[in-house]
């Protein structure tokens, strides 16, 4: 390898480090603004759903400190229209509070981030890293990176590996499904009654949770094509890719209904897809019925 590649290599990996510390150094700021900001903002996100002001509020916060970043070109979230600008080579994608319908019960909510070498909408083999942050009981951070899935403890001042080869549980135990049973076509109605009789159900109304539940016991999630909505609810950028990144990464298998979550590659910033996450073996089988 020459030097010059040595060079925009190591430069590379240098901003995809700072992009992750500040990522978990802007998390306990997050956390405080769900507490804060409560309220309806009175506004809508390109999806067309309502924002809460802890929605805006993340967003603002992983913008202003990302795009701050030396090597950062462009940030892109669910919450916005368009890209926001810089200076750089890589760009960030996220999803800066996902679950915030939670905030109300005090159920579970997230961060979720890809980091790309091409400017989205990009295809998911372009990703660097991904990963989220869970404001759970304590606030914690999986990273996929390199071929290899890391679990961090986020303090106010630091973070703190506390798993250095994140892998799913070869024999699975939990399912969560979204959409509603009256939504789902008929193929997965029928997929989804054999996995009732045989895993546990665990679903809490925000995907980065109940993805962390299957990397945690093995099984699978999935919001699927609708009846009403074949194209799925969950975007493919913001949350579909980076969650698919990391559950691959861990030796896990996505799927759009079709192909690998990765292999899509979107037209639109805010497109959506159908989304199944999982054990290989469980993702083989609703395959086979879809």
């Amino acid at each position: 390898m020459s030097k010059s590649l040595d060079s925009a290599t190591a430069t590379t990996d240098s901003t995809v480090d700072k992009t992750i510390s500040t990522i978990a150094d802007t998390a306990p700021a997050v956390r405080t603004a769900i507490s804060t900001y409560r309220e309806q903002s009175g506004s809508v996100n390109p999806s067309g759903d309502e924002q809460l002001a802890a929605d805006v509020r993340a967003d603002e916060l992983f913008e202003r400190r990302l795009l701050a970043i030396d090597g950062i070109a462009t940030y892109a979230s669910e919450e916005r229209d368009e890209l926001a600008t810089a200076d750089g080579r890589l760009h960030v994608a996220m999803d800066p509070l996902d679950g915030s319908s939670n905030l109300e019960p005090n159920s579970g909510m997230g961060t979720i981030f890809g980091i790309y070498s091409e400017q989205p909408p990009t295809h998911g083999r372009n990703l660097l890293a991904a990963g989220f942050v869970i404001y759970g009981p304590v606030t914690s951070m999986v990273v996929a990176r390199n071929g290899r899935v890391r679990e961090y403890i986020v303090k106010d001042d630091d973070y703190r590996l506390i798993d250095d080869d994140v892998t799913i549980p070869a024999d699975p135990t939990v399912f969560g499904f979204g959409g509603g049973v009256d939504s789902w076509t008929d193929s997965f109605e029928g997929f989804a009654e054999e996995i009732r009789r045989e895993l546990k159900l665990r679903y809490g109304g925000a995907m980065i949770a109940d993805i962390n539940q299957v990397l945690s016991y093995g099984g699978v999630f999935s919001y699927p094509a609708l009846q009403s909505r074949p194209e799925g609810k969950l975007r493919l950028q913001f949350e579909g890719q980076p969650m698919a990144y990391v559950v691959e990464t861990a030796g896990g298998r996505s799927l759009d209904g079709t192909r690998s979550i990765l292999e899509t590659n979107p037209d639109d910033l805010h497109q959506r897809t159908p989304l199944y996450l999982g054990n290989p073996e469980l993702i083989d089988r609703l395959e086979t019925r879809l």
